[in-house]
């Protein structure tokens, strides 16, 4: 079995487990088309050693970019940067690398700490 994620104007809005042979018969009238996403890829790497498939596994409301053939969250703050090896979002700073919990703060573009 395999994931198909349905993408209408590039984001998407739903994420199915099925047979590739599913979509012989199955007929749908909605807008949009069925893209295969790979529940083992995460960061354009294969959890399990395999092929990378779309850089990360579909989830509703991700985007799917057909230029770069990837899936990825939305982008969370208007100052993070797409990662275009991962596909992920990096913030301008680091989180920082201590025990505590830390939150992004985008008028200040700093990680607060969650006291």
């Amino acid at each position: 079995m395999a994931h198909y994620a349905k993408v209408k104007k590039g984001i998407v809005t739903e994420v199915i487990r099925a047979e590739e042979t599913f979509f012989d018969t199955f007929i749908d009238d909605s807008p949009g088309e069925w893209i295969q996403t790979s529940f083992n890829t995460e960061c354009g790497e294969h959890r399990l050693g395999g092929t990378a498939l779309r850089k990360n596994f579909a989830a509703i409301g991700y985007v799917y970019d057909a230029t770069r053939d990837a899936f990825y969250a939305p982008q969370p703050y208007s100052s993070w940067t797409l990662d275009e090896s991962t596909c992920t979002w990096n913030p301008p700073v680091e989180r920082p690398d201590t025990s505590g919990m830390h939150t992004w703060n985008e008028t200040s573009k700093a990680w607060d700490e969650i006291t």
